[in-house]
C-alpha cells in the first residue's frame, strides 16, 4: 500500500498560487479539486510522475474521510478498485484534472468571495 502521492509540477504550482490568493491550505484545495473532478463523467487519465511536484501523505489529503473518497472514486469508476488503484493512482488523476477546473473557477470568479460563492452555489 502506498500512502504517498506526488503531484505534477503544474499542480504544485497551481496549489501554491491558489493558496497565496485564497489562504486555503493545499490539502483543502486538493479536496475541492477532487470533488470538482468527480462531477465530470469520464475517468481521468492517471498522470505520470515528474520532478518538481508536491508530495502529500494520504492522511493529509483525505483525513477522516478516506473511506468516503474511496467510495466516491469507486462509484465514479463504476468498478471495484483496489486500494493501490485508489491511492495514489485514481486519487491523483482526479486531483490533476480537478486542479485545472479549480484554477479555472478562480480565474473566472476574479476574487475569493465570488470564487467561494460559485463553488458552493452549485
Amino acid at each position: 500500500m502506498n500512502f504517498r502521492l506526488k503531484t505534477t509540477k503544474y499542480t504544485s504550482d497551481k496549489l501554491k498560487q491558489l493558496q497565496s490568493t485564497t489562504s486555503i491550505t493545499p490539502n483543502i484545495l486538493s479536496r475541492m479539486a477532487v470533488s470538482l473532478s468527480l462531477n465530470q463523467n469520464e475517468v481521468p487519465e492517471i498522470p505520470k510522475p515528474e520532478a518538481g511536484g508536491l508530495e502529500f501523505n494520504r492522511n493529509t489529503l483525505t483525513g477522516e474521510y478516506d473511506f468516503i473518497y474511496k467510495a466516491m472514486i469507486t462509484q465514479h469508476a463504476d468498478r471495484e478498485i483496489s486500494d493501490d488503484d485508489y491511492f495514489p493512482n485514481l486519487f491523483n488523476a482526479h486531483l490533476e484534472r480537478g486542479i485545472r477546473l479549480l484554477s479555472n473557477e478562480y480565474q473566472h470568479a476574479g476574487n475569493y468571495d465570488k470564487f467561494l460563492i460559485n463553488l458552493f452555489d452549485n
